[in-house]
């Protein structure tokens, strides 16, 4: 078997390259069909999915039974500021590899996120909820999204959320750096979603990808919080106390970009397919931050 994963230099391309290695997760083992596996780990150095020509050249070499797609332009201002260039990355790119997965007849997984939603919900958004993004990023993952089930069959999109891995920067690394260097950091409080453990995302969108049950999913930590509740967990597991995080409202905050309110995923599709076992999201995060490296 061969996998390519796109955008293998971040976190969740990493998890992947490090577990398909090992045959292991943290949540357990993964299936004995990945012994001897061929790992295509691609990134911006190897080919730029937004050139079609480049793009179906690399696919067409390597030849690969599984594309997993972890390139994005994740910088939510960024994306705000330069719609072009998240347009090209997180829509036209996804669209170019949806085409070259189809002309090889490999299966193709695309990571979306929270952001497709309106974020203005009060239960858990479902797989079958109708989407509406708010910010330039939701805008062009959405549409990411719309290309890959469009122009190939064999597409599965996973969707996640407030997503930290062990390499590279993300809220964790964040908060702790900060607390060390000024002794306190504020967050918001009225921002609610999920956060997720990339190794545990790994781990799914491995078990997802060897059956035939192609669509949506949903891929998060188990249960919810806001982002001043995921700081002041930080923070404790950390042996810095809770009371080193400070809460403001998203309007005291005054982000560029409207964030979602509320976008907590229900991993309903997983629970009904391949079987969800993801871990509730302070478990996962304390033992991430037994082992994490700053």
């Amino acid at each position: 078997m061969k996998i390519m994963i796109t955008g293998a230099a971040g976190q969740l391309g990493n998890e992947l390259t490090s577990i398909l290695k090992s045959g292991k997760a943290e949540i357990g083992t993964i299936d004995g069909r990945y012994k001897d596996t061929e790992i295509i780990a691609a990134d911006i150095g190897d080919f730029d999915i937004t050139d079609m020509i480049s793009t179906r050249a690399f696919i067409k070499n390597a030849r690969p039974d599984i594309i997993i797609n972890c390139a994005a332009m994740t910088n939510v201002d960024g994306c705000e500021t330069d719609f072009e260039t998240a347009f090209k990355v997180n829509a036209a790119g996804v669209r170019n590899l949806a085409i070259c997965a189809k002309e090889q007849n490999a299966k193709f997984i695309h990571v979306s996120t929270d952001y497709v939603f309106a974020g203005d919900g009060v239960r858990p958004y479902r797989e079958w909820d109708v989407i509406n993004p708010q910010s330039a990023y939701g805008a062009s993952k959405a549409l990411g999204e719309k290309y890959a089930m469009s122009f190939n069959d064999k597409t599965f999109i996973v969707r996640t959320s407030w997503l930290y891995g062990y390499i590279g920067k993300n809220f964790v690394k964040t908060v702790r750096r900060v607390i060390r260097e000024k002794g306190s950091i504020t967050v918001v409080n009225d921002q609610r979603g999920n956060p997720t453990n990339a190794n545990d995302l790994a781990y799914h969108i491995l078990k997802i990808a060897l059956t035939e049950d192609y669509g949506i999913y949903h891929c998060t930590g188990e249960g919810e919080c806001s982002w001043y509740e995921f700081a002041r967990k930080i923070a404790e597991y950390s042996g810095f106390g809770e009371e080193k995080v400070l809460s403001c409202t998203s309007d005291e905050y005054k982000s560029p970009t409207k964030r979602p309110a509320y976008s907590s995923l229900d991993n309903l599709a997983l629970k009904c397919g391949a079987g969800n076992e993801m871990r509730d999201w302070q478990t996962a995060l304390k033992e991430y931050i037994m082992k994490v490296k700053d």
